[in-house]
């Protein structure tokens, strides 16, 4: 069995949110369904989305779960948008979370670093 898994994210502007996450998956969208959406695919069958809904933007929170975890934000980074907060927590696992210019939290996570140099 296939499942196609869409993330959404409410925003309230199309261009700015499209300018920012263009930045942040550093691409372009993977399709546009129509005037108010951009669609992302960041894995197999596992996609991202941003819709025009300007009464409930700045309310979202998605957080991919990466096994290159500094590769990733260092890239992001280097695209010109920083993290707002880092942690790691008891259990070593890292966070990483982005705000885009609505507000929304994108985030990322990562194994703890002892598991990755196993």
């Amino acid at each position: 069995m296939t499942v196609d898994l869409f993330a959404g994210i409410s925003v309230s502007d199309h261009d700015q949110a499209r300018a920012w996450y263009e930045r942040f998956f550093g691409s372009e969208p993977a399709f546009l369904p129509n005037d108010v959406e951009a669609v992302w695919e960041v894995a197999e069958h596992r996609y991202v989305f941003f819709e025009v809904l300007p009464e409930h933007a700045g309310h979202g929170q998605c957080t991919l779960f990466v096994d290159d975890l500094d590769g990733w934000v260092d890239a992001i980074v280097a695209r010109g948008i920083e993290p707002e907060v880092r942690e790691t927590y008891a259990n070593g696992v890292r966070h990483v979370t982005f705000r885009d210019p609505d507000g929304n939290e994108i985030s990322l996570g990562g194994a703890p670093l002892e598991a990755e140099e196993r």
